[in-house]
């Protein structure tokens, strides 16, 4: 981010710089710490963003709470996640 009142720095930060989001005169960037990316060109971020194909793999730590899907089987959420298409092989992206 920049911190500034000069207009002509912010344009020349702005033309300058290749990020995916430039926050000028902000503290905060709108992202959940460790759970939401702060954008970014490359490898910027902490991961996938929220509803990508990554997205529910993140979240499968913890206790294993299931749902009830018919016959009494019960899906937990790493049984889901588990079972998503892989983004690599062209999956639902």
């Amino acid at each position: 981010g920049l911190h500034t009142r000069i207009e002509g720095r912010v344009q020349h930060f702005v033309d300058g710089i290749h990020a995916g989001n430039i926050y000028v005169n902000r503290n905060q960037i709108g992202a959940v710490v460790g759970s939401q990316p702060f954008g970014g060109e490359g490898l910027s971020g902490t991961g996938p963003k929220a509803g990508g194909p990554h997205y529910l793999r993140r979240f499968r730590k913890g206790p294993e709470a299931g749902t009830e899907v018919g016959e009494g089987h019960k899906v937990t959420a790493t049984e889901l996640a588990d079972n998503l298409p892989d983004p690599t092989l062209g999956g639902w992206s």
